[in-house]
């Protein structure tokens, strides 16, 4: 299970990248103009991945946690399924019910929305305020399959906290670490 860290790439204050993509279990297409308003996290994450299996129930408690506390969430897998046929889209759905996601969960064919947020592994999270521009990057809390910390999600709830109540995310934000992002070759 190779690993490596989140780039951090996208700066502190970038405007949300713009997407339209569809979401496999509906059919409907998605677009970044859905999340304007309001607190919104997009996760890069894929259907296979150990880091994503160790960190999905934490998702879907914050899938609960946004409809109640009004942020939103989305997720996107950004693989490529030629290569990784286990994250085809039309696999996407059974992961969402195996996990309990009812947010959307999209499929990013082209890659093009992975290059435009600067993510480089599986997961990797994105908090936008509610005006759309990038608050805090990297990763939902220090645990990983291997050692042993508590998945708690303690790092990306913190940040959304801070963010609600109005407030900035102090820097450094910490990498997410993962699966690589199977880029197309």
């Amino acid at each position: 299970m190779p690993a490596i860290e989140s780039t951090l790439a996208l700066a502190v204050g970038t405007p949300m990248p713009a997407f339209t993509l569809p979401d496999p279990a509906t059919g409907a297409l998605v677009s970044a103009d859905s999340l304007a308003g309001a607190p919104a996290v997009v996760a890069f994450v894929c259907n296979h991945c150990p880091f994503v299996e160790h960190v999905a129930r934490q998702l879907s408690q914050l899938d609960g946690e946004s409809r109640r506390d009004g942020w939103r969430l989305l997720a996107i897998n950004s693989n490529d399924p030629r290569t990784y046929p286990e994250d085809a889209p039309d696999r996407m759905p059974t992961t969402a019910r195996r996990w309990h996601w009812t947010f959307p969960y999209l499929f990013d064919e082209s890659q093009d929305v992975a290059r435009a947020y600067g993510a480089a592994c599986t997961p990797d999270f994105f908090l936008f305020d509610a005006r759309g521009s990038l608050a805090y990057r990297g990763q939902l809390d220090p645990s990983s399959p291997r050692n042993g910390l508590p998945c708690d999600g303690t790092s990306l709830r913190s940040a959304i906290a801070l963010v609600l109540a109005g407030q900035a995310v102090p820097e450094p934000h910490a990498p997410s670490i993962g699966c690589n992002v199977k880029w197309r070759p």
